[in-house]
């Protein structure tokens, strides 16, 4: 309806990013008709879509870093463009919804929640009639989603439609007027996120109720599996964040949580942990182990396993069978015999991998490339468990995963700190840090802040320092 804020639910695979894709004319649909204010249309390109009045945030930003933010603005909105009068519509608009954006800075420049104004601000500058907003808290703190959701409220007030997916129920019950809940494919129903239970809304988009996480009893934490001394790494491009004089460590048997806005030196930590860039040789130990120099193989002999944020491309490779991406990471754990691959085995291990993690495929030799993004997700951390490691990192673990598969992972990773393993969680999500983490640290301009322990911190405090207002003491920034 006009000015209704409308929550699009379901999980991953369940048919909501093919379903917008199709609203915004990324994708053709087979059959079927749709209807734009009363009238059939087809929507045959993204440019279509806009001359309709059709606008989409999508989750992964669009943007060419090297261009200002008119510049970026300006590609989608034709020839004949003139910079500095699209420069004043920009601050015009910004300023009327409150999006504090610099049209003359480069986008380099820009935290993540500046960016994702931008993206609104591309939209926004076309009067679109309808806003489609893919997981847009992704990558926010908690004052920018309070922020957004300010901005949100007023566009629809002013008649502009909202078509919002998220799989952060308590998101939409504060948000969204109505939710329409797809799976399979199909719809399933509609509800009031309000007046209904984020179980009742779970059970809708699973088609089962969900069962509480059981309580694990957790060993006391033991000795240091993964330490950083004083890591300092410079970045490694133009856009990257210099490292700057990291001290963490986890024990086997915690749950150690980094937060932090994407974008101030996650990746670059994460590769100095893993072994992918190399560090002063005492800047990283493993098990007591000081493997600053040593690559990300022998860190893997001495017990480390990854998750890394990118799935497809680092995490797996899309052409090859789940069969053998079990490969890529096991070559050290018994898969490989005297130089030969034990295939009958592998097959094994990844049919355990799909079984023990309820990963939706077609079987152990389908391609990773016709998982969704929360099966394949799955099978990734599935994988690096049974490796049965000393020291787990994991990088967003359920980063744009539905409600049932984010608990599933979740109760893997309580059931491997349960089992004395050392666990590294990097993740925007707060709500996630909070629910299965021992401590949490911050992660901001690539220096970390002392952890605390979850019963002593509050998610005020942890965005505050997300966003550089507070310094890891409690004092305020400079």
């Amino acid at each position: 309806m006009q000015g209704e804020i409308h929550a699009l639910l379901g999980e991953n695979g369940a048919g909501k990013s093919t379903l917008v894709k199709i609203i915004y004319g990324v994708v053709q649909p087979d059959a079927g008709a749709i209807a734009w204010e009363g009238a059939p249309v087809r929507i045959a390109d993204p440019n279509a879509a806009r001359a309709l009045g059709i606008g989409m945030v999508f989750q992964h930003f669009s943007l060419f870093e090297t261009l200002t933010v008119a510049e970026n603005i300006a590609l989608g909105l034709g020839a004949g463009v003139s910079i500095a009068a699209l420069s004043a519509r920009i601050a015009e608009v910004a300023a009327r919804y409150g999006l504090a954006v610099d049209p003359g800075r480069h986008v380099h420049h820009l935290s993540v929640g500046e960016r994702q104004r931008v993206e609104i601000l591309r939209c926004l500058l076309q009067a679109p009639r309808l806003l489609i907003m893919d997981e847009p808290t992704s990558v926010l703190t908690p004052q920018e989603v309070e922020g957004l959701f300010v901005m949100l409220r007023r566009l629809a007030a002013e008649g502009c439609s909202i078509l919002y997916i998220s799989h952060k129920l308590a998101e939409i019950r504060a948000l969204c007027d109505v939710a329409t809940v797809l799976r399979g494919g199909k719809l399933v129903g509609t509800c009031v996120p309000r007046d209904t239970p984020p179980a009742v809304m779970a059970e809708m988009m699973i088609g089962r109720a969900l069962a509480a996480p059981a309580a694990i009893a957790r060993p006391a934490a033991g000795g240091k599996v993964l330490e950083a001394r004083g890591l300092s790494l410079p970045a490694d491009g133009p856009f990257g964040t210099d490292l700057r004089a990291i001290d963490l460590d986890v024990r086997a048997g915690e749950i150690l949580g980094i937060a932090g806005v994407a974008g101030n030196g996650q990746k670059e930590l994460l590769a100095a942990l893993a072994g992918e860039r190399l560090a002063a040789p005492g800047a990283v130990l493993i098990a007591g182990t000081p493997c600053g120099r040593r690559g990300a193989a022998a860190r893997r002999r001495l017990g480390l396993a990854a998750v890394p944020e990118e799935r497809l491309g680092r995490g797996a490779v899309a052409e090859l069978s789940l069969t053998e991406n079990a490969l890529l990471t096991g070559t050290d754990g018994g898969l490989v015999r005297r130089g030969f691959v034990d295939f009958p085995g592998l097959r094994r291990f990844a049919k355990g991998v799909i079984d023990a993690f309820r990963v939706v495929a077609a079987g152990a030799e389908a391609p990773a490339s016709s998982l969704s993004g929360g099966n394949m997700q799955k099978f990734i951390i599935g994988r690096e468990v049974g490796h049965t490691p000393k020291v787990l990192i994991a990088s967003h673990p359920t980063w744009g995963v539905d409600v049932g598969a984010a608990l599933a992972i979740h109760d893997a990773l309580r059931d491997l700190a349960a089992s004395g393993v050392g666990v590294l969680i990097v993740s925007e999500d707060l709500d996630e840090l909070f629910a299965i983490c021992d401590r949490i640290a911050v992660l901001h301009a690539g220096t970390l802040s002392p952890p605390a322990l979850v019963g002593d911190t509050d998610f005020e405090r942890i965005g505050l320092l997300m966003g550089g207002i507070l310094t890891g003491s409690g004092a305020h920034a400079a």
